[in-house]
């Protein structure tokens, strides 16, 4: 028997059923769990009927620990989190066999119950700093609202140097002057960490935070991310972290819980999980996140929970199906603290294996697509009407050649000058040196020239996509613009192109809205394309996806590279995300290039310090 069907056998259920133990009861603790939920349902009305958003979940947090909710959006975990709130909308409905915070059941509490609650021993730092704060408020002001509410005696002086206190803890200078500012006037890293301090004002025993980290660049994200850790065996917290970012739940949790179409799918220790996913979604979302590997894909869509299926919801999508998988299919439990909703045994999902890594081989004696040389940015600007002016580098010296048919990545913070690097490669940002395309000066091109040459991708589709258009106008467009081909050459074109981005015909006539983050991001490429460009710039353009789907546009870019001889020009602040793409990599700082070269080399031994720190944020 080999090790690995040795290490599979010790796992077998044995002589327990699959319902006699529920996986949160597996983890020690003699104190009650800081949240207890056993059978949540959560329906929402929606116009095709009532979408069965969460289905039966049980969900276990014991005190002091860290418990990573992951899966892919819509999967549910932010309405669990939100049940565990009190905080659902009006709208849903609500059952749930048990829901206990802190030892107090609160199934059936009413509102003044959870608000005696909220705020106060639970606590929950959702996704978005901006949206989280009141923009006409000062930050003193928000942070002392709440715990005046939960302790009427206590002053506002006192309150306002508690919040300064916590500021401080949080890693924000100058606490005093920050506690009079506003919310914009604070980096997004800044206005995260009030988020948390806040959360902290009341001293909660139990933490939940939804995707903290997701706008965050690589070391601004590790800064946080350390800092809850940091709190947590501070305060003695309980923590509940959400995310869709694998690499995240590894470095940072005890345990995961893995949700897919409002089911756990999988639960047990993080290393094991890592090491052996019981379940084929499990396994499938680890093979999808980018790095030196070959990225996997996750075949097909999460199917409806208007109308739940019967059995397996990952059936469709699994490559180990079986009959057995149409039947309703019971969370199985294993020793070790584990539990998989599969009927498949452990020895059945191969352990993962590392895979080949990918040789970046930038093209030998080829020309150069992009050629700059001391390109230089200032921006002016004035505080008030008659305010001293001031000036901001945000470019300095820019020397880069990017070869024709090679992926560049450009990573770094933001702030670092990368987009305006991509503004000045598309035409749209004039400046000092010399930017040449194709062996061409930027300045010989007219608009409609350029076009032709380099076209951009951005990082929100949705928001680059005209929402009353169809998407077969969207893609036509930049051909009925510069009047290329007759009408039906131009649909044939449109036609070639959505094939070639995996776009099936019946989207032609849909309008954004009706499509997925993925499909959208499609169509942006698509329409990117459309023109012919050698060069495409790239913007961000996976950092607002799913891990499967972000696999999924990765290889569509590379399979496009190949087939089409493009160039790209990337940028991004996920660094496993360029590692696994580009050939060179530019790393800026503070509107510098402190370092450059082939990503091999750069990634295996960084030789600037800044790069070094950059690489250990993303835990590279």
């Amino acid at each position: 028997m080999s090790p690995a069907q040795t290490s599979a056998a010790a796992m077998s259920p044995g002589s327990m059923s699959p319902g006699s133990m529920s996986p949160g009861s597996m983890s020690p603790g003699s104190m009650s769990p800081a949240l207890d939920i056993a059978g949540l349902h959560i329906a929402l009305p929606t116009p095709a009927g009532l979408l069965r958003a969460v289905r039966g979940v049980d969900l276990r947090i014991e005190r002091g620990e860290t418990l990573c909710l992951v899966g892919e959006s819509g999967s549910g975990k932010s309405l669990t989190a939100l049940a565990a709130m009190g905080l659902l909308p009006e709208a849903a409905i609500c059952e749930a066999a048990r829901l206990d915070l802190l030892g107090e059941a609160m199934r059936l509490a009413d509102e003044p119950r959870w608000q005696a609650l909220r705020g106060d021993r639970v606590a929950m730092i959702f996704q978005d700093p901006m949206s989280a704060l009141n923009p006409a408020w000062s930050v003193g002001e928000q942070m002392v609202e709440g715990i005046r509410v939960h302790r009427p005696g206590l002053s506002r002086r006192m309150a306002l140097g508690r919040a300064a206190e916590l500021l401080e803890i949080c890693g924000i200078d100058r606490p005093a002057l920050r506690l009079a500012q506003h919310p914009h006037l604070l980096s997004g890293g800044m206005r995260q960490r009030v988020v948390i301090a806040m959360a902290l004002m009341s001293e909660p025993a139990l933490l939940i935070a939804d995707e903290p980290t997701t706008a965050l660049d690589a070391t601004v994200q590790a800064q946080i991310l350390d800092l809850l850790a940091q709190l947590q065996r501070q305060f003695s917290l309980s923590l509940l972290l959400i995310t869709h970012d694998l690499g995240l739940a590894e470095r940072y949790a005890r345990r995961v819980a893995v949700m897919y179409a409002g089911e756990i799918v999988e639960t047990g220790p993080t290393d094991d999980i890592f090491a052996r996913p019981l379940h084929p979604y499990t396994r499938a979302l680890l093979d999808c996140r980018p790095g030196a590997g070959r990225l996997g894909a996750i075949a097909g869509t999460v199917p409806s929970l208007v109308v739940p299926p019967a059995g397996c919801a990952f059936l469709a999508r699994c490559g180990f199906a079986s009959d057995a998988c149409r039947q309703p299919v019971a969370l199985r439990v294993y020793p070790a603290h584990r539990a998989a909703r599969c009927v498949l045994p452990p020895e059945a999902l191969p352990a993962r294996l590392p895979t080949p890594p990918l040789r970046h081989v930038p093209p030998k004696g080829a020309d150069m697509a992009v050629a700059l040389q001391g390109v230089g940015v200032r921006f002016a600007s004035r505080i008030g009407l008659l305010g001293p002016r001031h000036v901001t580098q945000a470019l300095r010296g820019i020397d880069l050649n990017i070869p024709r048919g090679s992926v560049c990545g450009i990573v770094g913070e933001s702030g670092s000058g990368k987009s305006t690097l991509a503004r000045v490669i598309l035409g749209l940002q004039p400046g000092d040196g010399s930017v040449a395309l194709l062996d061409r000066s930027l300045s010989s091109f007219t608009r409609r020239t350029l076009a032709r040459v380099v076209q951009p991708v951005f990082q929100d589709p949705y928001s680059s996509l005209n929402p009353r258009r169809r998407i077969g106008a969207i893609i036509r467009l930049p051909l009925d613009v510069h009047d290329i081909g007759a009408r039906r050459e131009r649909a044939e074109a449109v036609q070639q192109m959505m094939a070639r981005c995996g776009l099936p015909d019946r989207l032609a006539g849909a309008f954004p809205a009706a499509l997925s983050g993925g499909q959208r991001q499609r169509v942006a490429i698509a329409t990117a394309l459309i023109m012919r460009p050698d060069i495409v710039v790239c913007d961000e353009p996976t950092s607002a996806l799913d891990v499967s789907v972000q696999a999924q546009i990765l290889t569509l870019l590379r399979e496009l590279r190949v087939e089409l001889g493009l160039t790209y020009v990337f940028i991004s602040h996920d660094l496993t995300v360029v590692r696994s793409l580009a050939d060179q990599v530019v790393v800026m700082r503070a509107g510098e290039v402190v370092e450059q070269g082939e990503a091999d080399a750069v990634f295996a031994a960084p030789r600037h310090p800044y790069t070094a720190a950059l690489l250990a944020a993303s835990g590279l």
